[in-house]
């Protein structure tokens, strides 16, 4: 975006023009079904986190759980066929934990949140031109 049209956005009032699009796929839409088979993403990328040596982890495989992207126990109410991925850290070590709850390497990232973004993307741009 250029100067001129900010300043012509400005003018207008148009506050559209400064917005993100918003993604049609958000996990506050899908969290609103009392229980779920399906895994919703917590968030579109990873989340770094530092774990300890020895220390046991339980990473929600669900996405439901409100301590992301570690387990609070929601799945039992939201999601009871999903149950949380525990682990124990070899290492104290900085690592990257999915988010968008599809990677085949759980609970280790592995990218597929690329996929995820895209998919989101195309299905935005679809309902926009639908209109």
């Amino acid at each position: 975006m250029n100067t001129v049209s900010v300043i012509v956005a400005m003018q207008r009032g148009c506050l559209q023009t400064f917005r993100r699009p918003q993604l049609w796929a958000s996990s506050s839409v899908v969290q609103c079904h009392l229980q779920s088979t399906d895994v919703i993403a917590a968030a579109r990328i990873p989340y770094r986190v530092k774990l300890k040596a020895g220390k046991r982890y339980a990473w929600c495989a669900c996405g439901h759980s409100q301590k992301q992207p570690f387990c609070d126990g929601t799945h039992r109410a939201k999601a009871p066929n999903i149950e949380p991925m525990r682990f124990t850290a070899e290492k104290n070590q900085t690592v990257l934990l999915c988010a968008c709850k599809q990677t085949r390497n759980g609970p280790y990232c592995d990218g597929t949140h690329i996929k995820v973004i895209f998919n989101d993307v195309v299905n935005y741009v679809k309902r926009a031109f639908k209109k």
